[in-house]
């Protein structure tokens, strides 16, 4: 699918154009062959560089040919499974040739419908390196929203845990360390390509520029920061419940063990009053039943109490 959108004037009002003009957006989201083939005549910019984000695998880089500036950086995204929230990152390719702006990823993104629906103030399509970076910026601020949303989950299934102990809570941290660890490495790979863009003499020209660059950066490390003690925790919880789950399964098994040997002692009482032979006590008493019964619980009541006092019980 191909959008393009341009600001008409100083006022920051974005519209949807229908032919590709200086200054304007283009926006590619999932395109076809035809799509990139059309759009690369009509930019001149090489279909390189349109696939370049097409390849979910494709790293965070910087690289330049013919005067056109290709920025791939990992974005990321939420998706339901199974009725979960789940967290995933993906390439983004911000293209800035002489005269327009190209955004291509595999995904409808948040990051640039919010540009989109009017929600990022000072936005201007001409302002290409401006654009850019205002990209980025909301790049970095997604990230810490959702590794702050990852946090809450983490402890809402862990209050679920204290009471429950179910193998599902546990694949939904699964899911969330695995989650924090594709953004702690797409947070690591955006790092080295915003030291890289640091040098490039598109954003020396404007000092404005190089400022609000510095401060994607620090939003950047933050979240690495994030990421990395949310990692760290989630994978502390991880541990700690699994010797809880652990425990609680042999302290079952022990109580089941002393369970056994309580009930075996009446069973070898009876057993042995039911053998149809002479000698047998009590044989011709009328109380033989009840008597029975109370040897069976005296006899039982001692191991309880020897068992009790050891712990197992």
């Amino acid at each position: 699918m191909i959008s393009i959108y341009k600001t008409l004037d100083e006022t920051g009002i974005l519209k949807s154009v229908d032919t590709i003009e200086p200054g304007c957006w283009i926006n590619i989201v999932a395109p076809s062959e035809e799509d990139l083939l059309l759009i690369s005549k009509k930019t001149d910019v090489s279909l390189d560089f349109l696939k370049a984000a097409l390849d979910e695998e494709e790293t965070s880089r910087i690289d330049t040919e013919d005067n056109n500036l290709l920025v791939i950086v990992d974005i990321p995204f939420t998706e339901m499974e199974d009725n979960s929230l789940t967290y995933d990152s993906y390439p983004l390719s911000i293209i800035h040739t002489e005269s327009t702006i190209i955004t291509v990823c595999l995904k409808n993104s948040k990051v640039l419908t919010d540009f989109i629906d009017g929600k990022i103030k000072s936005f201007f399509t001409f302002k290409r390196s401006r654009f850019i970076l205002q990209i980025l910026y909301r790049i970095a601020s997604y990230y810490l929203l959702y590794l702050r949303q990852i946090d809450k989950k983490s402890l809402m299934i862990e209050q679920k845990l204290h009471k429950s102990m179910k193998n599902k809570e546990l694949i939904q941290l699964l899911s969330l360390e695995k989650s924090l660890v594709y953004f702690s490495t797409s947070l690591k790979a955006n790092e080295i390509t915003l030291e890289k863009m640091l040098k490039l003499e598109l954003l020396q020209k404007y000092p404005e520029d190089q400022d609000i660059l510095e401060d994607v950066i620090i939003e950047n490390k933050q979240a690495i920061e994030m990421a990395t003690i949310y990692s760290n925790i989630l994978s502390g919880t991880m541990d700690a419940f699994a010797s809880v789950i652990s425990n609680n399964l042999n302290i079952v098994m022990k109580l089941l063990a002393s369970l056994t040997i309580v009930m075996a002692i009446p069973n070898i009482i009876f057993s042995s009053f039911g053998m149809n032979v002479n000698g047998i006590p009590f044989n011709n008493n009328p109380s033989a039943f009840w008597m029975v019964y109370g040897i069976a619980a005296i006899v039982c009541l001692i191991p309880v109490i020897i068992l009790r006092k050891k712990g197992l019980f």
